[in-house]
């Protein structure tokens, strides 16, 4: 008999969640200092707790403010495997980096991950003056399954109309979780996902199969992109999410959204954890060259 997706879920949190974590020892950004500070928020799905990174002080007022979810399919809770980033961000960028710790599946599945998100965004977008930064120069952006949440994120808030990201910042993200990972192709024999991995983060994020093409959980498949923020879409060139990656770029650029795209060459997925780290370092140098000028 085989097990349920829910079961082989959390099988991968225990068994793989801290393999999935690590970050290269050459991307952990040891140099520059960590000044954080945590932060609790109330939102529709629960009580969600962030990590607040702060930038050098300056005297030009309060910076402005970016949203970061992590990686991890769905099923893996560890927020701090982007503490390279956000350090890093929050140093060069000159901006408040909010790091959100979100519900994963099995435990809280679909759509309790997009409501916090939501909650969260909107929340640091309106109470600047309570968390010391400009909410009106606001950036969501994430990592693999973090950076679906952001897309997620920029398709409320252009429908509820209470903020208005200056950015999303979408690396290496599942847009499409209606197709069949085996039909997601890449160009080495053993890319970092598996078809058989990736159904059990889509089965445990998702368990209705009819909620799997609505649009805050497949982005790539709505038709209505136009008015959302200007975009910076990574993909890595080996990996199995790259087409849809590829593809969500075009579209958004055919909507009339301004969108930077970059593939990075000889590359998997996750790469700004794992390396090359070239790549790595370039991949989150560009966020943050691009979240300065968005939000300046």
């Amino acid at each position: 008999m085989p097990f349920s997706p829910a079961l082989q879920a959390r099988g991968v949190q225990l068994l793989l969640g801290r393999v999935m974590s690590r970050v290269h020892k050459d991307l952990r950004f040891t140099d520059i200092p960590a000044h954080t500070e945590t932060l609790r928020v109330e939102t529709g799905a629960g009580t969600v707790t962030c990590t607040v990174y702060r930038p050098p002080a300056t005297a030009d007022g309060p910076p402005p403010v970016y949203v970061n979810f992590h990686g991890g399919g769905f099923v893996v809770a560890r927020a701090a495997q982007d503490d390279h980033i956000c350090r890093r961000i929050a140093a060069t960028a000159g901006c408040v980096v909010v790091n959100v710790d979100y519900a994963v599946a099995p435990q809280r599945p679909y759509p309790a991950p997009v409501t916090q998100a939501y909650d969260v965004t909107a929340w640091v977008a309106g109470n600047g003056a309570v968390g010391g930064w400009d909410g009106s120069r606001l950036a969501v952006g994430g990592h693999s399954a973090g950076a679906n949440l952001a897309a997620a994120v920029c398709r409320l808030a252009r429908e509820r109309g209470a903020f208005s990201p200056r950015l999303q910042i979408l690396d290496s993200a599942p847009l499409d979780q209606l197709a069949d990972p085996a039909s997601k192709r890449s160009l080495v024999a053993k890319p970092l996902l598996t078809p058989q991995l990736m159904r059990i983060f889509t089965a445990a994020y998702v368990p209705d199969p009819a909620d799997r093409g609505h649009p805050l959980v497949s982005p790539a498949l709505a038709d209505d992109l136009a008015g959302l923020p200007p975009a910076l879409v990574i993909t890595a060139e080996n990996d199995r999410l790259r087409d849809e990656g590829d593809g969500y770029a075009k579209a958004l650029e055919a909507a009339g959204v301004p969108v930077t795209h970059r593939v990075f060459e000889g590359v998997d997925h996750y790469f700004t954890h794992t390396g090359p780290v070239a790549a790595g370092k370039g991949a989150i140098d560009l966020m943050a060259t691009s979240l300065r000028n968005a939000l300046s």
